[in-house]
């Protein structure tokens, strides 16, 4: 992987579709980000990299009493995520597509919620270090959801883990997600309407919001607003 792909100083839109080699999918908790990603990768013919959150062994624990457990929970994530991104850095993506359903930074979201003021002082001191080798998408794709929305997919996959994640937590978290994604400084981000979207059940909407993606960008931060059905 050529250093200048590596590096986060660049931030001009990409002219043209043909420049996407790794594109990020991300949302909060129930966005979908994760049945986009396969999609996506299963239609680009592109490799795939999800997140492995349930080898975390501590994130039972902290949805069970987050204010117990959260800092071993989020430096889990955090060294789990660096050692998976560092695959990417063995892979040539001027020749190949990656889709992956998070960014690195994503885990910074979750701290800046969930750990104390020390804590996520030490948590950024260690975050500092290791970003600095990791490779930038050249695209996220941004699912904006409301909160009802988020909920309902949440109750409806029916994970045990996530039961207890409380309707404030989660209001916290989308909000700290769209502050996040809104300013990010590092690549382009097409912000989508999730909450007015079923790319899985309406393959014309799927259609179109995989042209919206490979479209050029004009743009550092766009927005997508969903075809709707007749």
């Amino acid at each position: 992987m050529a250093n200048a792909r590596m590096s986060a100083g660049s931030q001009s839109p990409k002219s043209s579709a043909d420049e996407l080699h790794y594109i990020a999918i991300e949302g909060v908790i129930g966005a979908g980000k994760t049945t986009l990603t396969k999609m996506l990768a299963a239609r680009l013919n592109a490799d795939i990299l999800l997140e492995e959150f349930e080898d975390n062994p501590f994130l039972n624990d902290f949805y069970e009493d987050a204010g117990a457990n959260a800092f071993q929970t989020q430096l889990f994530f955090l060294l789990s995520r660096f050692k998976q991104q560092q695959s990417l850095a063995q892979i040539n993506l001027f020749q190949a597509m990656i889709v992956s359903d998070y960014v690195f930074e994503r885990d910074r979201i979750f701290a800046s919620v969930t750990l104390s003021e020390s804590e996520l002082k030490l948590y950024d001191q260690v975050s500092s270090v290791l970003q600095r080798n990791v490779p930038k998408p050249d695209l996220i794709v941004y699912l904006q959801s409301s909160l009802e929305r988020l909920q309902s997919n949440i109750t409806m996959r029916g994970r045990a883990m996530e039961r207890h994640i409380t309707p404030d937590y989660l209001a916290k978290l989308n909000d700290a997600y769209n502050y996040f994604f809104f300013r990010y400084p590092d690549c382009p981000v097409l912000i989508v309407n999730a909450a007015e979207i079923d790319f899985v059940s309406n393959p014309e909407q799927f259609e179109e919001l995989v042209r919206e993606i490979l479209r050029p960008r004009t743009a550092h931060i766009q927005y997508y607003q969903p075809m709707r059905s007749e």
